[in-house]
């Protein structure tokens, strides 16, 4: 399956047994049986099932990951035959009226469910209610959606702003001068970020002095960091969101000011600066983001539901945080250009399902 794949190249869908129904009432059974005799359990009824994704924006390492989870785990869903397609899709701009387009047309592809990560939670709610009218289950992670009838899996992305800054009080109880480097303008995530860090800091001594996006991607926010600071006066940390911290890193070591206490969001590069300017200093900050496998628990999410398990709209993960203890165990066990993450079972999600019960 390619993660970069256009709806011009959607596979078709394999050999149907739809007007031979003893034959494929007789091929699931023996794979059914088959199962319960490997594992003692019955494969999912959703052998003939065909899932879709559709994503907004890939530029960045965290995209990237997620979309390797997504790769991973659902291929081997296909080869296993506990789905018939898993293909995934990407926009080549951040815009909600290419991914409405794109839902359009994986409706007419007649796909069973789309999992989406969406550039807005409303813009695309015309086409997610068209996909739920065609009879199609809808799942949203990360960039979640409002429309009632989709699925949401989200993290706290409010809790992680507020995170940040009680780390921060922590450390700096005088408080100081904070610069924030936002994500991509008008996506739901960036907007509950930067919420959870404005709503805490209000009761604190912490001031915002300076704002800017950083778009997730370390060249942007370097860029968009070394255009700020001569107006600056001295920071004392830096909030962020996730695929900035190393850039920050290097536009305040560019300008020759003091490095100030930089919130990480799990990069590989940004972990391996952090690690390095520990041995070398003691420097200490933390590190958090949702797991780019967030993903997989959406395609099994949306397996569940499709075999007909009952599924509360709203699920909510953790997210992965990253401190001086694990610092390095995490380090070694992220692949260089990556992000750190979790990929999820099948086990995962009927946990998380029954938990929300």
């Amino acid at each position: 399956m390619n993660a970069k794949a256009t709806l011009n190249n959607v596979p078709t869908k394999g050999a149907s047994f739809t007007n031979n129904a003893p034959l494929k009432a007789i091929l699931l059974g023996m794979v059914a049986g088959a199962v319960i005799g490997m594992s003692g359990s019955a494969i999912a009824d959703t052998a003939d099932k065909r899932i879709a994704l559709s994503n907004n924006y890939a530029g960045n390492s965290w995209r990237q990951a997620m979309l390797e989870s997504w790769e991973k785990v659902a291929d081997e869903a296909v080869e296993e035959g506990t789905v018939a397609a898993a293909d995934a899709f990407t926009t080549s701009e951040n815009q909600s009226t290419e991914q409405a387009a794109q839902i359009q047309n994986m409706i007419l592809q007649g796909y069973d469910a789309i999992v989406v990560n969406a550039a807005s939670p409303t813009a695309l709610n015309g086409a997610i209610k068209t996909a739920c009218d065609a009879g199609i289950i809808v799942v949203s992670f990360d960039g979640i959606v409002t429309e009632p009838c989709a699925w949401r899996i989200a993290v706290d992305f409010r809790q992680m702003g507020r995170d940040q800054i009680k780390y921060l009080e922590s450390r700096y109880p005088d408080g100081g001068n904070l610069l924030e480097i936002r994500g991509l303008a008008g996506v739901f995530v960036d907007d509950e970020i930067s919420a959870g860090i404005h709503e805490e800091a209000a009761g604190t001594e912490f001031e915002i002095v300076g704002s800017v996006h950083g778009d997730w991607a370390q060249d942007v926010a370097q860029k968009a960091v070394a255009g700020i600071l001569p107006s600056l006066p001295e920071i004392t940390a830096v909030v962020t969101q996730g695929g900035d911290g190393y850039g920050a890193a290097q536009a305040f070591q560019a300008s020759s000011r003091p490095t100030p206490t930089i919130i990480m969001g799990n990069r590989q590069d940004e972990l391996q600066w952090w690690a390095e300017q520990k041995a070398a200093n003691g420097y200490e900050t933390i590190s958090l983001s949702i797991a780019p496998g967030v993903s997989s628990l959406a395609f099994w999410v949306a397996q569940q539901i499709l075999d007909d398990q009952d599924v509360a709209k709203d699920l909510t993960v953790p997210f992965l945080r990253v401190n001086s203890d694990n610092l390095e165990e995490v380090l070694n066990e992220t692949p260089e250009g990556s992000v750190a993450n979790q990929e999820y079972t099948l086990d995962d999600a009927k946990n998380l399902i029954s938990s929300a019960d």
